[in-house]
C-alpha cells in the first residue's frame, strides 16, 4: 500500500513557543507552513500553571492559555496546524522526506525542528499529582510563587546548584536533596551552594513521597540511604532538577547533536549540518530553556528558512 504524499515549502515539527513563533513568521513570509504538533500540543508550557515572566502579560497568564493564544495567532496568519507526530525522517536528498503517523509522507523544501525537551522526573505518583501545584521542574519559572516559604530541590548537577542558589534568594529555606555523598556540579557552583546560609544539604538522601492537602504541596518524606532514617520536611514547593531529555531521538545519526541529544546549530543561527533543516527552542537550547528565548529562536528559524528558500530561488532563476 503506497502512502499519500504531500509537498510543502516549510514543515514545522513540534509545537510550543518555538514552533508556534516559527509558524507565525513563516506564514507572514508566504511559506504556507504546515505544523505537526507532536503528542503534546503546546509543549512543556501546557504543564505549567502560571507564567509571570513572559513580556506583554502584565497580569500573568496560564501556560495552556498562552499556548492557545500562540496557536490562534499562527492559524489566523495562515499556518496549517495538524495534530500528529513524525515517525521517520529521510534528509538524504532534497526535498526532505518526513513520515507522519506512519501513514503519510511529507516532502518539505525546509524543515524546522521544534520538538523541545522533556523534564526528567523521579517517577513518583505524587509528583504528577501535584505537578503545577507545588511541584515544578523549573525554578526560574516558578520560584517567585514561593517567596518567603520553605522549599526543597532534588538534584546534584550544575542546574540543580544554580536553581538552589536562585531559590535561596527568594525563599526562607531551601533543602537540597542529593542522592550521593557529593555534588556532580562544578567546583564553582558547589562553592556557591555551600556558602549560601539558607541552603541545607541532605546528602545520601532519596525522596520517598511528596505529601499535600489535595490542593497543594505540604511536605516531602525523605530517607537517608545509609542510616535508613526517614524524615518529613515541611515545604510548600518541590523542585526537580535532575535534567532534561531533548525530544530528538528520531534525528539521531542524521543531525549533529551533543552527547545528551541536544541538536547543534551553527553559532548565531538556527542552521544545522543538513541543508534546509533548522532547529529552534529547547531541542537545541539546554542553557536558558525559557518560553521567551524559545520564541526568539523560532523567529530566527523562520527567517533562516525564508532566506534559504529565497537564495535557492535566486540561484535557480539567475
Amino acid at each position: 500500500m503506497s502512502m499519500e504524499t504531500e509537498h510543502v515549502k516549510c514543515l514545522i515539527i513540534g509545537s510550543g513557543p518555538a514552533g508556534y513563533t516559527a509558524a507565525i513568521y513563516a506564514s507572514r513570509a508566504d511559506l504556507n507552513p504546515v505544523m505537526y504538533t507532536g503528542m503534546v500540543p503546546g509543549g512543556q508550557l501546557t504543564q505549567t500553571t502560571d507564567v509571570e515572566n513572559y513580556p506583554g502579560y502584565p497580569n500573568g497568564i496560564t501556560g495552556p492559555e498562552m499556548m492557545e493564544n500562540f496557536r490562534k495567532q499562527a492559524e489566523r496568519l495562515g499556518a496549517d496546524i495538524r495534530f500528529g507526530y513524525v515517525s521517520a525522517v529521510d534528509f538524504s536528498s532534497l526535498p526532505h522526506k518526513v513520515v507522519v503517523d506512519d501513514v503519510k509522507i511529507i516532502l518539505a523544501d525546509t524543515v524546522i525542528i521544534s520538538t523541545g525537551a522533556s523534564a526528567k522526573w523521579l517517577g513518583l505518583e505524587s509528583e504528577q499529582k501535584y505537578s503545577g501545584f507545588g511541584v515544578s521542574a523549573c525554578a526560574v519559572c516558578d520560584g517567585f510563587f514561593f517567596k518567603g516559604q520553605d522549599v526543597a530541590i532534588v538534584g546534584a548537577g550544575d542546574t540543580a546548584a544554580e536553581e538552589a542558589t536562585y531559590l535561596a534568594k527568594l525563599c526562607r529555606k531551601v533543602y537540597m536533596i542529593v542522592r550521593r555523598n557529593e555534588f556532580r556540579a562544578s567546583k564553582a557552583m558547589a562553592y556557591r551552594v555551600l556558602n549560601t546560609p539558607n541552603i541545607e544539604l541532605l546528602y545520601n538522601t532519596e525522596t520517598k513521597e511528596i505529601s499535600g492537602d489535595g490542593q497543594s504541596v505540604t511536605g516531602v518524606t525523605v530517607t537517608n540511604n545509609q542510616t535508613q532514617e526517614e524524615r518529613t520536611l515541611n515545604i510548600t514547593g518541590f523542585f526537580v532538577a535532575i535534567g532534561h531529555k531533548p525530544n530528538t531521538d528520531i534525528f539521531r545519526g542524521i543531525i549533529h547533536m551533543d552527547e545528551t541529544g541536544y541538536i547543534k546549530t551553527n553559532p548565531g543561527s538556527t542552521t544545522t549540518n543538513v541543508e534546509g533543516v533548522f532547529c529552534c527552542g529547547d531541542a537545541q537550547d539546554h542553557i536558558y530553556r525559557q518560553a521567551v528565548t524559545a520564541a526568539g529562536s523560532g523567529c530566527m528559524a523562520a527567517i533562516d528558512a525564508e532566506r534559504y528558500l529565497a537564495a535557492k530561488q535566486h540561484v535557480v532563476f539567475a
